[in-house]
């Protein structure tokens, strides 16, 4: 697939993890490329990650995809290309794109309220504050919108406060308590990243298709694009390829079985809780890229996939890394300040809270993914994505 600036001429494209990774149709150079996992493996013996899976493709072709480390380090199990991992928030941009299916087919717009879809987001108020700090509650200018959600411009906390109410035991209760909640700030005027505004764009979504959640997106996004091992609640026969997830504590890895062993209703998370792996993440990045397109099969409209890639949020401060603003479901780097990872201005970015992450650089026609399990340390800059990013484009070669 060749590419010019703004002009793109679509190919076939198709991943396995069996597939041999090839830079030189890439344009890139294999000698940098073999860089990376010589770098991420020097992470995993200083003792900061178990292991780490990373990929690398380009003008539609993988240049490079490589597991270091081990799946488990209890039981040494190595690390593979296929390991299936809690990509955590890299859940969101798919769940956007869930939602504008549904845009596409007229059936939603991003500014209808949510109220129209959620009773319990009628009469919000705008809090800043509590009421024993002297704040008075007023009725917000305007009604949080679904754009407003997909931007975390909406003014919802990130979570719900605890002992805020009793447990959810459907999406649909854990959408209504959500709408209960005072708002931080009037709708679409800053930003504050709310898991809440996801749990009920998952709602929306329900809403509107008359189907659970997860089945939705089974059926119009995980299927249609070939994401076999993408899902809410993996069976049994995958349960053997799931990576581990650790703690740093004071330089040691530790086992954070309180993630692993989550209890409690069966509840498919649109805010972080999808399980995947690198390659799958490629396909459903790679038609995000393509304009929709993914093996001769629209998936997305060409407006709603770009509409996903613009930035919303004006000069307003967004996202976890400098120069970044938002856009639906991704960050989006808005200005030169955000390029210091060698992504040019316009590259779509998302990480997730056990060091997850992916970008999307359409100027450079390129796409990385880099997954590890850990639950602290550096956020979406931590050293490991860092180095990742910068290494996949300092391994371009030829336009």
């Amino acid at each position: 697939m060749k590419r010019s600036l703004g002009v793109l001429v679509f190919a076939a494209f198709a991943m396995s993890a069996a597939d041999k990774p090839d830079p030189a149709a890439a344009g890139m150079d294999a000698a940098r490329l073999a860089r990376i996992p010589k770098r991420m493996q020097e992470f995993v013996d200083a003792g900061k990650a178990a292991g780490i899976v990373t990929l690398v493709a380009r003008h539609g072709r993988v240049a490079s995809l490589d597991a270091v480390g081990f799946q488990e380090l209890e039981s040494r199990t190595p690390m593979k290309v296929d390991t299936i991992f809690r990509i955590a928030s890299l859940t969101k941009p798919v769940t956007c794109a869930g939602m504008m299916i549904l845009v596409d087919e007229g059936r939603v717009s991003v500014l209808d309220p949510v109220e129209k879809y959620i009773p319990e987001f009628k009469n919000q108020k705008v809090s800043a504050c509590s009421p024993a700090e002297g704040c008075t509650s007023v009725s917000p200018k305007r009604p949080v919108n679904i754009l407003d959600l997909m931007t975390h411009t909406s003014g919802l906390p990130g979570s719900a406060p605890a002992g805020s109410g009793p447990a959810a035991a459907t999406l649909a209760e854990q959408a209504a308590a959500g709408g209960k909640l005072a708002l931080l700030f009037e709708p679409g005027t800053a930003w504050n990243y709310s898991n809440i505004g996801y749990i009920a764009l998952g709602r929306i979504i329900e809403v509107v298709s008359k189907k659970p959640f997860d089945e939705f997106m089974a059926e119009h996004v995980f299927g249609p694009l070939g994401m076999k091992d993408t899902m809410f609640f993996p069976p049994d026969d995958r349960r053997a390829r799931i990576a581990a997830v650790y703690s740093d504590e004071n330089g040691t890895l530790k086992r954070a079985r309180q993630v692993e062993t989550q209890t409690g209703p069966r509840i498919p998370a649109p805010q972080g809780g999808l399980f995947s792996t690198a390659p799958d993440l490629l396909r459903f990045n790679q038609m995000i890229l393509n304009k929709g397109w993914l093996d001769g099969r629209r998936v997305l409209s060409a407006a709603a996939s770009e509409m996903m890639g613009t930035s919303m949020t004006g000069g307003m401060k967004a996202g976890f890394a400098p120069g970044a603003g938002h856009g639906l479901g991704y960050e989006v780097i808005r200005e030169a300040r955000g390029t210091w990872r060698y992504n040019s201005v316009g590259t779509l970015v998302k990480g997730g809270a056990y060091r997850t992450y992916e970008f999307i650089d359409p100027a450079k026609d390129l796409i990385g993914i880099i997954l590890l399990q850990r639950t602290n340390g550096g956020g979406d800059v931590a050293d490991e994505i860092n180095a990742f990013l910068a290494m996949a484009a300092a391994a371009i070669e030829k336009q």
